[in-house]
């Protein structure tokens, strides 16, 4: 993250994206598929790593192997692409808001102080020796015999999807394929990540 200022000298933190530019690398049709979509592709694969379906598919739409596909059904109407089309960051506008999804970061295997914020036993005295981040009781004794699902307990942490809703584009750099958004974004420094008009 980065912030910047707008007219009024306020500061507002916003996020550097590179989005794309992604090819179209199939079209669905409801007489086809049953449902409309557009399939885009982003990054670079070696064609070593790419198999023969995957190499059919990309040379049906005329373009080199790439990295990431991602499906998009939510577009205007009207709103016509063919195979080998470029969306770049143009088809953005400033002002616009979106929604953008990725993989959260991921924490490794936690505890519940740290996975959903237990409080411990914060009375360190009367004895307590190694309990202060503990889950404490976590069932019944004889009758149920057993710990419920779904209880709280300690384990792997993030790792996710996180969706963020309604984040508003402040600048767009159609020369570099860069779009800055307002507030932050889910997963780490150069993850993948998915932006969707808002609805």
């Amino acid at each position: 993250m980065t912030s910047i200022y707008d007219e009024s000298g306020k500061n507002i933190p916003v996020t550097v994206i590179e989005a794309g530019p992604c090819v179209v690398t199939q079209v669905r049709t409801k007489e086809v598929d049953g449902y409309e979509a557009i399939q885009l592709a982003y990054g670079e694969r070696k064609d070593k790593h790419t198999n023969k379906a995957l190499e059919g598919h990309f040379k049906k739409a005329g373009v080199k192997p790439k990295k990431i596909l991602l499906e998009f059904t939510r577009f205007e109407e009207g709103h016509k692409k063919k195979f080998g089309d470029i969306v770049s960051v143009e088809e953005f506008t400033v002002g616009e808001y979106v929604d953008i999804s990725s993989k959260a970061k991921g924490k490794g295997f936690q505890g519940v102080v740290k996975r959903y914020n237990f409080r411990g036993v914060n009375d360190a005295t009367h004895g307590q020796h190694n309990r202060l981040r503990a889950p404490g009781s976590i069932g019944a004794s004889s009758d149920p015999s057993r710990v419920f699902k779904g209880m709280r307990m300690a384990g792997r942490t993030g790792g996710h999807k996180v969706k963020v809703l309604n984040l508003q584009i402040m600048q767009i750099f159609p020369e570099k394929n860069i779009i800055v958004v307002k507030g932050s974004v889910p997963g780490p420094n150069g993850s993948i990540v998915k932006i969707e008009r808002w609805s």
